[in-house]
């Protein structure tokens, strides 16, 4: 770690996120190729489809649009129903795949690397990472890279502090 007037403190975070819903959506390219997807909003479909990040998984089209799509209600006032004795069980629905341009799967390669790279060389304080972070940018603790757990509120508690803190990219199962 360098030391002196020049040396930084490189300090990282894996902010908590919450779940979130996702809507399903039926799409449909212009070549008439029929498919689904999933989005965190409805916002982010007309964005992504805007700057051509949804692509048709069969042609590679990016002129896609959204088709009439029977909504899935569930209803809380009725049991579940049963499939009748002796018929063949429902086949189970593939799961939707996220389609990524080249480009974002390129710049996801990178943030992978970078991440490998402060795992790698950096201790993992998990969530003792805002107490961690208070001790070394004050001086009570030795200066070292770190990366651990957040709230978003603490994260910006830090940073309105002058700590030096950064989102850690987290891509879980890396199927969006």
């Amino acid at each position: 770690m360098p030391k002196g007037p020049d040396a930084a403190i490189y300090v990282v975070l894996r902010v908590v996120s919450r779940d979130r819903a996702m809507i399903r959506y039926a799409l449909a390219c212009d070549q008439a190729h029929e498919f689904e997807s999933w989005f965190p909003s409805a916002d982010s479909f007309d964005e992504q489809a805007a700057r051509g990040f949804v692509a048709c998984p069969v042609c590679g089209s990016t002129t896609v649009e959204k088709r009439l799509m029977t909504p899935s209600i569930s209803r809380k006032d009725r049991a579940p129903q049963q499939a009748a004795p002796g018929a063949a069980p429902a086949a189970e629905t593939p799961a939707p795949v996220a389609l990524l341009s080249e480009r974002e799967r390129a710049m996801r390669a990178m943030l992978r690397e970078i991440r490998e790279h402060v795992v790698r060389n950096s201790e993992d304080v998990g969530d003792r990472f805002v107490e961690e972070a208070r001790k070394i940018h004050y001086g009570e603790a030795d200066e070292r890279s770190i990366y651990g757990q957040a709230t978003l509120d603490d994260a910006r508690d830090l940073m309105e502090e002058g700590v030096a803190v950064q989102p850690l990219p987290n891509f879980g199962d890396d199927r969006n």
